[in-house]
């Protein structure tokens, strides 16, 4: 296929349509994947917090998420690091960062253009380890609320004695 062709052929409404579509998609994924890491950064205490809730919302900007996600791999990381130290809530050494490294380096790599085949794979990784990490921050989050549920609870029994 000649270099026109292809033009011709991405210029059709159908293939625009279909291209649209999946960056709407994705757009959408980042914003609800953004969303989770606010209402996570809201439950750490402002003190102990690296980054604002607000600036969660940078990972959905495309392009600039490629730099922005390394560094809520490293901020998240040690505001919750921070958070359970206060809360002396015994977790995992470094809370998300393994997981939001390697999904922050994946993206990059989907970014670099790379023969096809080679960049499906990355696609397929770059899924998977989003979805990896979602969960993982998703995790410590209900840690928080749940911890929050307890502290709540010993509240009102101090109350009642």
């Amino acid at each position: 296929m000649t270099q026109d062709e292809l033009i011709k052929e991405l210029s059709k409404p159908e293939v625009q349509l279909i291209v649209f579509g999946i960056l709407a998609i994705r757009i959408i994924i980042w914003l609800l994947f953004a969303n989770t890491i606010r209402k996570t950064l809201k439950l750490v205490a402002a003190d102990n917090r690296l980054m604002t809730p607000n600036q969660s919302w940078l990972v959905a900007i495309p392009l600039v998420n490629i730099y922005w996600n390394f560094q809520v791999a490293s901020r998240l990381r040690d505001s919750l690091i921070n958070e359970f130290y206060d809360r002396k809530i015994a977790v995992e050494e470094n809370p998300t960062y393994r997981k939001g490294s390697l999904y922050a380096w994946i993206y990059l790599a989907t970014n670099i253009p790379m023969p096809f085949s080679i960049s499906g794979v990355l696609a397929i990784m770059h899924f998977v380890t989003l979805a990896n990490y979602w969960f993982n921050i998703n995790a410590n989050r209900r840690i928080l609320e749940e911890h929050d549920k307890f502290r709540e609870k010993e509240v009102i029994k101090d109350d009642e004695n």
